[in-house]
């Protein structure tokens, strides 16, 4: 892999042009020689970091249209290889440059208090500088690490960068930190982060930078010294201290025909087990604050291109436990009510199938979601691709639904990740048990009433996404895929995995029977399935595998520092 520089000051003040902006202070800080003498003080700089033009931009939830899980009506560019290298431009190392400006000034607050009455606000500060370079880390690979406020004429602008595994020891290490200092307590997931916050992100960390270095091994993106085992064994170590603590658990009122669904429709997470952090949306406290808009369900209750692919649907187990190639459990795919019949629940509560209630009037009358069905592709609202629409996250009842300001609380982080990171870890070391299953993925099939996943009598699947692999982590990764299905990990997994050779190259996104609809102005493949992209993409996507696994370096920045070396292949 080739190398290159971050310039940190130069990536912040390149807009800049005279020495008087260079050397001011973060607009969101008073001076640093009278800010931080008290935990107050620190708790207001570390808000910064939570509000919605922050603390989210660090996360993936939301979507999984990068990837070969959901498709919209334009071909994803880094799927069909045509990125180019931008020409201006910066990566924005701001938030690097804010949170060593709290590091390099925090330590006055010791004057006259105690670490107990301010390290939470220190543990925040260290979680936070984590997921910083952990989307840096994700975005570019290896990068320079910086850990105090640099001046304009600090030589540390042109240091080398540092090898991607010493990154991601940096962050993991950050987020022992962050774990020491941080409170253990659950509170209501709305408020702060707490220490079991920490341990997921450090496993989530851990488990992507162990399978990078596995998987991209040999090749343009592999890690010289690599040591996958280490990181795999401290996603375990990770996970499972958030599992010991018994501080979560999987939330289920014994529904298993609605209760997945109904996780992600709630309008309050406070009481609720499974939930780790969450945003609060409350228009009496922020309404008309561009910063918290929000309309999730106001928008979902029209498809408008947003739908799932086949490979998606096709992922999903029937009830016995078996994949639905050869299965007498699978109907086909004529109409989407027989797809789904005899599914994992997880299918039709996860994809808008006919006979659901898709809206509940303020008068209380219910319209089921045949209605918008008969009208797909009829008009650019009821575009669907790929036919399937999405109903997870959506909650049908209309008083909820407003736009731009309702108040449909934003889901951050949830303990499934925590035991999908632990099984998958330890499937990775080749350690799982029986007895590690039981206690992560069972405990997600019970939810839903599925068979658990036996080591011991794992159904062969001839559709295997990965047949160079063991069926325990083909069927771990499928768990995977479907549990956390449109919450924003499938790209990440793909990179992490190298598999855009087995996944995207070549292929394209797929929808159900085209015959199912009345109107519809996408393709159809030779099977009579939905194929939106035929004529644009003939050949499949065009991803490169030498290239697009990581972002460009603008030109812009590498003129700035003979040091700096474009990423491979671009």
């Amino acid at each position: 892999m080739k190398k290159y520089v971050v310039i940190i000051i130069a990536i912040v003040w390149l807009s800049a042009c005279n020495k008087n902006f260079l050397d001011r202070r973060p607009l969101d800080a008073t001076t640093s020689d009278v800010f931080f003498e008290t935990p107050d003080q620190m708790r207001t700089y570390m808000n910064t970091f939570y509000n919605s033009g922050n603390f989210p931009k660090y996360e993936n939830h939301g979507s999984d249209y990068e990837s070969d899980n959901q498709v919209t009506n334009t071909p994803n560019q880094r799927l069909q290889g045509t990125r180019t290298v931008t020409t201006s431009g910066t990566i924005s190392f701001t938030d690097v440059r804010r949170i060593n400006f709290f590091f390099d000034n925090y330590k006055r607050v010791e004057k006259n208090h105690t670490l107990t009455q301010y390290q939470q606000y220190l543990g925040e500060a260290y979680f936070f500088r984590a997921l910083i370079y952990f989307k840096l880390l994700q975005s570019y690979g290896a990068i320079q690490v910086v850990t105090k406020e640099l001046g304009v004429d600090s030589p540390e602008l042109f240091n080398p960068r540092d090898p991607r595994n010493a990154v991601a020891d940096f962050i993991i290490g950050q987020l022992d930190s962050a774990a020491t200092y941080l409170t253990a307590d659950k509170t209501s997931g709305a408020g702060r982060i707490n220490r079991w916050i920490a341990l997921l992100i450090q496993s989530r960390v851990a488990l992507y930078e162990g399978s990078w270095e596995k998987y991209h091994a040999g090749t343009v993106f592999g890690v010289d010294n690599a040591k996958p085992e280490v990181y795999f064994a401290k996603a375990a170590e990770a996970a499972g201290k958030v599992m010991d603590a018994k501080v979560y658990s999987v939330y289920s009122t014994g529904n298993p025909q609605s209760d997945y669904k109904n996780l992600f429709a709630l309008m309050d997470y406070s009481t609720n087990t499974e939930m780790m952090f969450w945003r609060k949306y409350d228009n009496n406290l922020t309404g008309g604050d561009p910063d918290f808009t929000n309309d999730r369900f106001y928008r979902m209750r029209t498809p408008t291109n947003r739908t799932i692919t086949r490979q998606l649907a096709d992922a999903y187990l029937c009830t016995n436990g078996k994949p639905i190639t050869g299965n007498e459990q699978f109907h086909g795919y004529n109409t989407l009510a027989l797809e789904a019949e005899n599914r994992d629940p997880r299918f039709y509560q996860t994809i808008a199938t006919p006979d659901q209630v898709w809206k509940i009037q303020i008068n209380g009358s219910t319209e089921n979601w045949s209605g918008a069905y008969a009208q797909l592709n009829s008009a650019a609202d009821y575009n669907a691709p790929s036919g399937y629409i999405i109903q997870k996250g959506y909650n049908p009842n209309l008083v909820y639904h407003v736009q731009q300001y309702e108040e449909s609380p934003g889901i951050i982080y949830r303990y499934a990740e925590v035991l999908l990171n632990y099984a998958e870890a330890k499937a990775e070391l080749g350690t799982l048990t029986q007895a590690d299953i039981d206690k992560t993925i069972k405990p997600l099939r019970d939810r839903v009433a599925m068979p658990n996943l036996l080591m011991a009598a794992i159904a062969t699947d001839p559709k295997w996404e990965f047949p160079a692999l063991s069926p325990l982590i083909n069927e771990i990764r499928r768990e995977r895929r479907v549990e956390l299905a449109a919450e924003g990990f499938r790209w990440n997994d793909i990179a992490r995995w190298a598999a855009a050779d087995e996944l995207i190259v070549g292929t394209r996104p797929k929808g159900f029977k085209a015959s199912q609809i009345a109107k519809n102005p996408f393709p159809v493949d030779e099977q009579g399935f939905l194929d939106p992209f035929q004529k644009s993409l003939p050949s499949g996507y065009g991803f490169k595998l030498g290239r697009d696994y990581l972002n460009s370096i603008p030109e812009s920045e590498i003129l700035l520092n003979d040091k700096l070396k474009q990423n491979p292949g671009w």
